[in-house]
């Protein structure tokens, strides 16, 4: 039987793992490769983030501790296959990263903002990972980010090469010119290039997210969020008049989604 104690920590979080994945331990943990849990990491990483959201630091606390787990998970997982690394390998990893990357900090180098830092960081993280071009850069941006956010960080190498928008209203420019464009594709009826201007219509929204300096992620969610709101309130609308909204006109619903603004 596991000890049963007050308080744990990393070390019982580690052994509670090492337990689960043995002959003794739980027949689901056991049968779990990298492959099988790897959605796993990306689900609880946005519930940490929704948590962030949401200001509630007791949730928060909870979901880092989910995505904690995920992290032992793939360390036993490594350490059972013998992929030649433990927690301990991963943790060895990750602080001569932050060594590495923080020579104003564990150095000699001098960084007055964080701007610098961020330069630094840059600079580093590149010759880490071995980019001897821009294009190399791309490479290490992970496809399964979510578009809009791959889409940014793109964007953002672009522009160390000097490849960008002069300002802000060159964007705008270039959107208005990107929707001109999807109107003659859309008249043209043609699919794969109506795909492709509504495509350079979403890459060039990114840009001018960078360049408002707001997260295109986090704006779009706050978007969708506000429709689900204002759905809702046109429906409340029309049930307080005894009608669902298949039963109303393009119209009433119309007016009613004017009132829910």
């Amino acid at each position: 039987m596991f000890l049963q104690k007050d308080t744990y920590d990393i070390a019982d979080l580690i052994a509670i793992m090492r337990l689960l994945r043995s002959e003794k331990g739980c027949p689901w943990d056991k049968e779990q490769n990298h492959i099988s849990i790897r959605m796993n990491v990306i689900e609880e990483a946005y519930e940490v983030a929704e948590a962030i959201d949401s200001g509630d630091s007791e949730v928060l606390r909870e979901e880092l501790g989910d995505l904690l787990l995920q992290v032992t998970f793939h360390a036993q997982i490594a350490d059972d296959e013998n992929e030649g690394y433990d927690f301990n390998g991963v943790c060895d990893g990750i602080c001569k990263k932050l060594i590495y990357r923080h020579p104003h900090v564990f150095g000699e180098l001098n960084a007055v903002n964080s701007d610098a830092v961020l330069k630094n960081w840059d600079i580093l993280k590149s010759k880490s990972k071995g980019e001897v071009s821009f294009s190399d850069s791309f490479k290490n941006i992970p496809k399964l980010l979510p578009a809009l956010m791959r889409g940014e960080k793109v964007g953002k190498r672009a522009s160390t090469a000097g490849l960008d928008f002069a300002s802000t209203d060159e964007v705008i420019k270039r959107l208005k010119e990107e929707i001109q464009e999807l109107e003659f594709a859309v008249i043209n009826k043609n699919d794969d290039e109506i795909e492709d201007e509504f495509g350079d219509i979403l890459y060039t929204c990114c840009n001018l997210g960078r360049f408002l300096k707001k997260d295109s992620e986090k704006a779009l969610t706050r978007a969708i969020n506000k429709f689900i709101m204002r759905f809702r309130a046109v429906e409340i609308s029309a049930e307080e008049k005894g009608y669902s909204l298949t039963d109303l006109s393009q119209s009433e619903l119309d007016n009613l989604w004017e009132k829910s603004k």
